[in-house]
């Protein structure tokens, strides 16, 4: 018998990593596309050029970045590196558009004691007042907008919160759970009836700790050379499919063009998976697709499931890449540009790609649209000129560019972003119970159930695999 992993995206690809580490059955990925990497998908032009279409940084911080870079290590990844350090433009010139104008977000101590657009006071004074108008109200969840208005004011929600999570999972700040962001924080202020109490409590709770066989030599590099986030020299996915290389050498069989239908759990321990017109037996499964996908595959046998998968939504996300001949058009450079909702305009945002990494004598940006308002905007079928249109008149009102691109590329991603929307945290709790009271032999992974990051997405695949531990 074998173990069969559902999706070759960086989630399925290192559940299959872990349990292969642990487990002498045969592995199998089955693949519903014709690529591994998953929404990781860097587009290469022949002159070098490289379009992101998906994620293109990681962050190295805490037990989920390092789980990450341990992968990068086995994979002797680390001459591919490109680290951004924290002093670097990037990772200090964070901005948004609000009033009508480009607004850099405070970034060092000294920085919060400015005044500067959009706050009418300095940052500091603003979340002063906050604080001393906070009120605690007593609930089990709250959306991350609603919780930080009520302890630090309209302005930090409306200016510094809701453009965070857009950038994060295109969501509305207004419906995203608190526990998406500040579980403990949330919890400890809930306990003792005050967020500052809560918040040293948080510091003092007992942290995940790191694995004891998990290397942290990269890590460690990592943090001494204060790294604020990092990519690949050839694009990001470079990293799966060298994950996907590694597994194929380690005789892990990952069969492309190889959707599964239908789960059937049978009673002597046996699943059957159907795959078009073929039906394959295994021991065991691993999903690493979106829950509404795997919610699909058990409707039949397990509908109080499939119910519960399919209760978690999901947002389209329009990425817009463009590159100019011209290296000078970014006047303000940094990381990039986030819209906040309250500015009612059709973009989440602009990334700076060209600033973020040397691109030699070239601009290149890519506008991130729709997200939680995609259908409201654009309707349920764009036509992508349309929204290059629209990215490029929001370039140009927002950074004041108005040259003609030399290539552009235009993505339009599916239910691509699960949204952790109030009581998230009580589905995925609902789904692994049910999961472990009926003794399925399903495990579940992936940007669905804990978290939207690369570096989520691959410590739920470690997870996984936990039933093939020794």
């Amino acid at each position: 018998m074998s173990v069969t992993v559902l999706g070759a995206g960086i989630g399925g690809l290192s559940a299959a990593h872990y349990i292969k580490k642990l487990s002498l059955k045969p592995i199998t990925i089955l693949e519903a596309t014709d690529r591994v990497g998953g929404w990781i998908n860097s587009h290469k032009f022949d002159d070098g050029l490289i379009f992101e279409a998906g994620p293109r940084t990681i962050r190295p911080k805490g037990l989920p970045g390092a789980n990450t870079l341990e992968i990068v290590e086995e994979l002797g990844l680390e001459k591919f590196l490109k680290p951004i350090d924290s002093q670097h433009i990037a990772a200090k010139n964070r901005m948004i558009y609000a009033k009508g104008q480009l607004c850099l977000l405070p970034s060092s101590l000294p920085s919060i004691f400015t005044k500067r657009p959009p706050f009418e006071e300095s940052l500091f004074n603003v979340i002063t007042k906050g604080l001393k108008a906070r009120r605690f109200e007593k609930k089990d969840d709250e959306s991350i907008y609603d919780f930080v208005e009520r302890q630090f004011g309209t302005e930090v929600a409306d200016y510094l919160i809701s453009p965070m999570i857009c950038g994060i999972c295109a969501g509305n700040a207004k419906e995203i759970s608190v526990n998406f962001l500040m579980s403990n924080i949330f919890a400890h202020e809930q306990k003792h009836g005050d967020l500052i109490k809560g918040f040293f409590m948080s510091k003092l709770a007992k942290k995940d700790k790191f694995p004891t066989v998990m290397s942290l030599r990269l890590a460690n590099r990592a943090k001494k050379e204060r790294w604020n986030i990092y990519s690949f020299d050839g694009g990001l996915e470079i990293f799966p499919r060298k994950l996907a290389v590694l597994l194929q050498q380690r005789n892990v069989k990952i069969q492309l063009h190889s959707p599964c239908d239908k789960i059937e759990f049978l009673s002597n321990n046996v699943v059957n998976l159907h795959c078009g017109d073929e039906i394959r037996d295994t021991e065991y499964v691993v999903s690493s697709l979106p829950s509404f996908k795997l919610a699909e595959t058990v409707q039949d046998q397990h509908p109080t499931l499939a119910n519960h998968l399919k209760s978690i939504p999901f947002v389209d996300v329009a990425v817009i890449n463009f590159q100019y001949n011209d290296p000078e058009l970014i006047k303000q450079p940094g990381f990039g540009v986030l819209v906040p909702p309250k500015e009612k305009l059709p973009i989440l945002g602009i990334i700076f790609d060209s600033c973020c990494f040397d691109m030699e004598d070239q601009t290149v940006l890519t506008v991130m649209m729709g997200g939680h308002w995609f259908r409201e905007l654009f309707g349920n079928d764009p036509d992508p000129e349309n929204l290059k249109k629209i990215a490029l008149e929001n370039i140009e009102k927002i950074l004041g560019i108005n040259a003609e691109p030399n290539k552009a590329q235009v993505n339009i991603h599916r239910k691509c972003i699960p949204q952790y929307t109030l009581g998230h945290l009580a589905r995925v709790k609902a789904i692994r119970q049910y999961i472990a009271e009926k003794k399925l032999p399903l495990g579940v992974c992936g940007a669905s159930y804990d978290g939207v990051g690369v570096n989520d997405v691959i410590l739920s695949a470690r997870h996984a695999a936990k039933p093939f531990y020794l």
